[in-house]
């Protein structure tokens, strides 16, 4: 009774549509972790990054050598080293043009800038609604595998003149596992969700109250 009520055997006894359930289920949570690493990953250094950055640009530094020093990295920039560059980049652009008025050059400079948040936030949120996706849709999958295999199991007992617990247990046991792999894609799906979501929003945050600190910088240069 305890080989035939293993994992694995009711994992491999278990109907095609139930099978199908557990293989999708496992991919989504193959899938899950791999975001996951992949974000945290992501959130540690874009909050280091941007205490990092925040120290240099607060410490008085010339912005013209902070920008060229930017430019000079010759990396690919993100968080607010993207969102410093893009305004500094539009304002001395607007600047140069000698004729365009000050408030244009702000409204421009501001603009860019947003650009830049908006594009920074959908770095921060990519792959979080597939993690929301599986969240909330695996338990429902893992339930509907779960109902199947208990269907096919009552169908088998019709077959037979007396039902007993090692006639239903094997069937039922193959019907609740994927209500257990359900919720094992699940859980962590929707823990790194909230964690990331939360952490996506703050950095967000940060990202504009820079914006708007520096448009203020910005704008007493060009009307100094």
């Amino acid at each position: 009774m305890e080989e035939q009520l293993s994992i694995w055997s009711l994992v491999a006894n278990a109907s095609f549509i139930v099978q199908l359930v557990m293989l999708l289920l496992f991919a989504a949570s193959v899938i899950s972790w791999m975001i996951i690493f992949q974000r945290g990953a992501i959130f540690k250094k874009a909050k280091q990054a941007q205490l990092a950055f925040e120290e240099r640009f607060w410490s008085g530094m010339d912005l013209n050598q902070l920008y060229k020093e930017l430019n000079d990295t010759g990396e690919p920039l993100r968080g607010l080293e993207n969102i410093f560059k893009a305004g500094f980049n539009e304002f001395t652009r607007l600047r140069q043009q000698g004729s365009v008025d000050p408030d244009a050059i702000m409204v421009g400079t501001q603009r860019a800038m947003r650009v830049a948040v908006s594009r920074e936030s959908e770095y921060l949120d990519a792959n979080l609604p597939f993690l929301a996706t599986v969240g909330s849709t695996s338990p429902y999958v893992g339930l509907f595998g779960t109902v199947w295999g208990i269907m096919n199991s009552f169908r088998g007992l019709a077959q037979v003149q007396q039902a007993t617990l090692a006639t239903v247990a094997p069937g039922i046991s193959e019907a609740l596992v994927a209500t257990a792999m359900g919720l094992f894609a699940a859980i962590p799906a929707v823990i790194a969700y909230n964690r990331y979501a939360t952490q996506a929003d703050s950095l967000a945050g940060a990202y504009e109250t820079f914006a708007d600190e520096f448009s203020s910088i910005l704008h007493r240069t060009v009307h100094s």
